[in-house]
């Protein structure tokens, strides 16, 4: 090996041990994230508010509708939970491939999505009401103690 080359060697390891940045720990915590907001999807689709809750964390933040709000676990659970008993969704998907980001050091991360819905939720006395709309949400995300949380939602509603 030339002096050149073994320098070159040294110079490769000297960078890889001091720890020069790597995309490849935000690559797999945004698959981590994809998964994490596939699984809201299947929640969605399965009436399923147990699993819906089950990745998120206690000191949760809403932004809807024009209001902020910071609702305990049992009260999502409570809303989500009525929702999910009135609501028989037929369409759950997502209409863009959804926008994910993981912040440089790897604790914050965000799912941004665009959905649509169809399907029938009872109304008053029973009457069926037909669901169809487009919906945008911000999902975000901190890593605790090495485990993703959903901490938050933005979200919007469409047409």
């Amino acid at each position: 090996m030339t002096d050149r080359g073994l320098t070159s060697c040294v110079v490769a390891v000297v960078i890889g041990l001091t720890g020069c940045p790597s995309t490849a720990p935000v690559a797999a915590d945004g698959d981590l994230l994809r998964g994490l907001h596939e699984k809201v999807i299947r929640a969605h689709r399965q009436n399923n508010v147990d699993l819906l809750l089950e990745d998120e964390a206690a000191d949760y933040v809403v932004a809807s509708r024009g209001e902020v709000t910071r609702p305990s676990l049992d009260e999502r659970r409570q809303r989500l939970g009525e929702y999910f008993r009135v609501a028989t969704f037929e369409e759950y998907r997502d209409i863009a491939d959804p926008v994910i980001t993981v912040s440089t050091d790897g604790t914050l991360g965000w799912v941004v999505v665009q959905v649509q819905v169809r399907g029938v939720r009872a109304g008053e006395g029973g009457r069926k009401e037909t669901l169809d709309f487009v919906s945008a949400w911000i999902e975000l995300y901190q890593k605790r103690d090495g485990r993703w949380w959903r901490v938050g939602n933005v979200s919007n509603f469409g047409s």
